[in-house]
This record gives structure tokens, sequence and C-alpha cells, in this order.
């Protein structure tokens, strides 16, 4: 069975152009286009979409008006598909918040050949991935992004394997998180249940460039622990959570008995930029035993990898349950893998995280 899609953006050529790059793929079918969010929910009573892409500006109605309206109403998986500017960074953050799947940003200028060549891949997987998602848990967590479908690297690209030499004693503990679509609300969920002295956190969610600032800055007006945009050579410390910045990788390092990041490019790995994967065998590598490994909510099996090397070196990990995932994909394939101790629903990890801490310092 086909994906049925809803269009809505003000501009004709987008309209046009991406319903275009959509219907030429086998599975997806645009059933209609709509110039602003009121001509979008006359047609919606004629025939109801699985997938809506959305514009945030448009006259008449705020796209975030509608997509409230549509998550409050009938909740839809809906993919933004907006013009990306320091204020829509922002805007695109409370999107996420109100239950959009993900993201894609199209520039000012040159519109219809970014739809048509750099963002098309993108695009067409966004909407596979929203098609996907199970909306009862997006309605109460959320959100993003789809990879590019560059070739798949692994995280050998980047880093050598663990060995023993690099897991010398510490008292140290650190948690490393990996979520993709579905996590940014998964991640305030468990951010928001933790206390002020905790664990030092290191997150990796897929997200694109020049979002992960905004998102942290949210997060850290939201949270009692401080979460920061991570920086090279940025500590990992007790009460504070840094997420990879998007576009890069980051990877942990130890400097004698401390923890910190390392902020680097390189290639895509599992098609991903930041990479689960890497941060996670960086962690197994320097970490070992004094870390705890969480995989969340994402498509795919970014993480799966590096999440059982981190247990194959004495890590406890942790895998959100089916029941909870927006998508269950990259924790399913990490408890394929044998990388999962133990699932939970998303509600409990906070307080796991607080007992595993207690554990890990009691060896």
């Amino acid at each position: 069975m086909s994906i049925k899609v809803l269009i809505v953006d003000d501009s004709a050529v987008v309209r046009e152009v991406i319903r275009d790059v959509l219907s030429a793929e086998p599975g997806i079918e645009v059933i209609a286009t709509a110039m602003d969010p009121l001509f979008a929910m006359e047609k919606m009573k004629v025939q109801w979409p699985d997938v809506i892409v959305l514009d945030i500006e448009m006259p008449r109605m705020y796209g975030l008006t509608f997509l409230n309206k549509i998550m409050t109403e009938r909740p839809t998986p809906v993919v933004i598909c907006s013009t990306l500017t320091e204020k829509g960074a922002r805007v695109t953050m409370d999107a996420l918040a109100a239950g959009a799947t993900s993201i894609i940003t199209k520039p000012k200028m040159a519109v219809k050949k970014f739809l048509q060549q750099d963002a098309s891949n993108d695009l067409v997987e966004a909407v596979k991935a929203a098609a996907r998602c199970n909306m009862r848990r997006v309605t109460t967590q959320q959100h993003p992004l789809p990879a590019s479908l560059a070739p798949k690297l692994n995280a050998d690209a980047m880093l050598a394997p663990p060995t023993a030499a690099q897991l010398a004693q510490t008292t140290e503990q650190l948690v490393a998180i990996g979520t993709s679509t579905g996590g940014t609300q998964a991640l305030e969920v468990v951010l928001r249940a933790l206390p002020r002295v905790c664990a030092g956190i290191v997150i990796v969610q897929h997200m694109p460039e020049k979002f992960t600032e905004e998102f942290a800055k949210r997060l850290n007006s939201l949270c009692q622990i401080e979460v920061l945009e991570a920086k090279n050579n940025d500590r990992v410390m007790p009460g504070r959570a840094l997420i990879a910045p998007g576009g890069k990788h980051m990877m942990v390092k130890r400097n004698g008995a401390q923890y910190h990041v390392e902020v680097v490019d390189g290639p895509l790995v599992n098609r991903h930029r930041p990479s689960v994967d890497v941060l996670f065998r960086s962690v197994a590598k320097c970490a070992g035993k004094n870390a705890l490994g969480i995989i969340m909510t994402g498509m795919g099996d970014d993480g799966a990898r590096g999440l059982k090397e981190m247990r194959d070196a004495g890590s406890h990990t942790i895998g959100e349950c089916e029941d909870s995932c927006v998508v269950y994909g990259m924790p399913k394939e990490a408890m394929k893998l044998g990388g999962v101790c133990e699932e939970m629903d998303l509600q409990l990890i906070a307080g796991r995280i607080m007992n595993v801490a207690a554990t890990i310092s009691g060896r």
C-alpha cells in the first residue's frame, strides 16, 4: 500500500518540485497539494493523508498553528520543509516539540535545484520514516531526521579498536546516549527527570547543522542539569550534558582521570554525522565499565555496533523498549546484536541512570 502524502506550501514551485520528487518514488502517492493550511484542511476532509509535508511561514494560518491543530485533533506524521535561518532554527525546535517527525531545510535561493538534487533523497527518506512513526508516542514525546543515502561507512572510519591500556582505573563516570527519529522529546523526558547532580552525559541526536545549538539551549532552559552543544575539549562532568553539534562527530577521550570530548569533522558514518556509533565506540575504548550506554528511538542501525562494544568492554547498556519508541529501529538492531543488557520504558530511564551510576561509583 502506498504512502499518501499531502504537500502544504505557499510556493507553487516548491509544491510542484516536491510533488515530482515524491511521485517518482515507488510506494509514495501525492494525493493533494495546498497553498496554505486552510486549503489543506478542505482537502483533508475528502482524503486524510498518511504524511503531511509542511512549510512554516504561510499566509492565513501559520504552519505551527496548523501543526498543533493536527496533533491535537488527529495526530499525523508531519515533515517540516522550511527555510533555515537563525530565527527559523528556534521555530524548528518548536515544531519538533509540537510533534513534527523530521526537518528538511531549504535555502532562500535556488530552492528548485536544492529540492530536485541536493535534498531529494532526504525528502523521500523523511516521508518513509514519518510513515513508520508510532504517533501514539509522538503526541506524548517527540523527534528528527533522515539519513542521506551516502555510502554506509562504519565507525572504523573514525576510530581504532579499543585497547586495554586505555581502560586504566578511574572513578569518573559517564552516560552515553544515542537517538534519532523521535529523540528530541525522548531526550527531554529523560533529561528533565534528572537531578542537578548526576553523572556527566554525552549525547548524539541525529540533527542537522545549526539546529543542535538551539536544541541544547531549549533543554538547558527546561532541565536542572546544564545542557550544552559540545565544543572541542569540553569536559564531561557531573551535572552536565553535552550534545554533539550537527555536522560534526563527537568522541570521548581520557585526559588523566577525566573525560573530555573531541569534536571533529569526518565522513558520514552509517550515513550520519554525528554518528552514535562513533560516540559509543569511543566510550567503549576509553571508559569501559565506568560508562552507561543508552540507545533510544530512531530508524536504522546507527549505534548498534557501538553499544555492543560498550557492553563487551564492561559497560551497562539499556535499550528503549518498543512500546515507548516512536520508531523501534536503533534499539531493535542493538538488541539483535547482543548489545543491550536490558530494555525499558522511556519513563524509567532517568531513574535507571541514577541507579546504575550509583552502582558504578560503588565498585
